[in-house]
């Protein structure tokens, strides 16, 4: 059973005739970043002001909310949902990364170059359960999803409070892969990096 996804389609398009239309330009052709662009990537996501960013501005939340309610609504609260987001970030990539290079695949989000909205929106949807062999054709994203389901769940066993278990992070890890959905779509649309 083959499994195709076809939101965004990175290989050139053929007309209905026997002719092969050619790329208008080198981007429109998938090309798998080198080595040292791949690790520059994975340092980013657990280093870098975005990841980093995204990591304080969800222990804050999550501190406002007192959730766990276990660690408190104040400074010590923050410090301890602060380490657990970033400690659950490091796993994440740490998984993904590895899995990426041993898969031969990228699970990096890549805009659509199909600029209409359906296109758009469906590629932003698909991207967090999808990665690209190094043809450019899109695959299950093994990494990412093994990623973010070990860390949450890990997470959720080794250091959150006792009334958590791995159910919870199988929740958390669904809620993850959503709010990836959610932040793509933000990027496909706004972000303009």
């Amino acid at each position: 059973m083959a499994f195709s996804i076809s939101a965004q389609n990175s290989a050139p398009s053929s007309s209905s005739t026997a002719t092969t239309a050619a790329p208008t330009s080198q981007t429109d052709v998938y090309v798998r970043p080198d080595a040292k662009t791949r690790q520059k990537r994975y340092v980013s996501s657990i280093f870098g002001p975005y990841s980093l960013a995204k990591t304080v501005a969800l222990a804050g939340i999550t501190t406002a909310r007192n959730s766990p309610e276990e660690w408190g609504p104040h400074w010590d609260g923050f410090g301890r949902r602060l380490a657990s987001g970033f400690s659950r970030g490091v796993i994440k990539n740490s998984i993904q990364f590895g899995l990426d290079e041993a898969l031969k695949v990228d699970s990096h989000f890549y805009r659509s170059k199909d600029k209409s909205v359906g296109a758009r929106i469906g590629n932003a949807l698909i991207s967090p359960v999808t990665a690209r062999t190094t043809e450019g054709k899109r695959t299950i994203g093994i990494p990412r999803i093994v990623g973010t389901y070990a860390s949450s769940i890990i997470a959720e066993e080794a250091w959150f409070p006792a009334r958590y278990d791995w159910k919870d992070g199988v929740k958390a890890g669904t809620i993850s892969l959503g709010f990836s959905a959610a932040f793509n779509v933000f990027e496909e649309f706004l972000w303009k990096k």
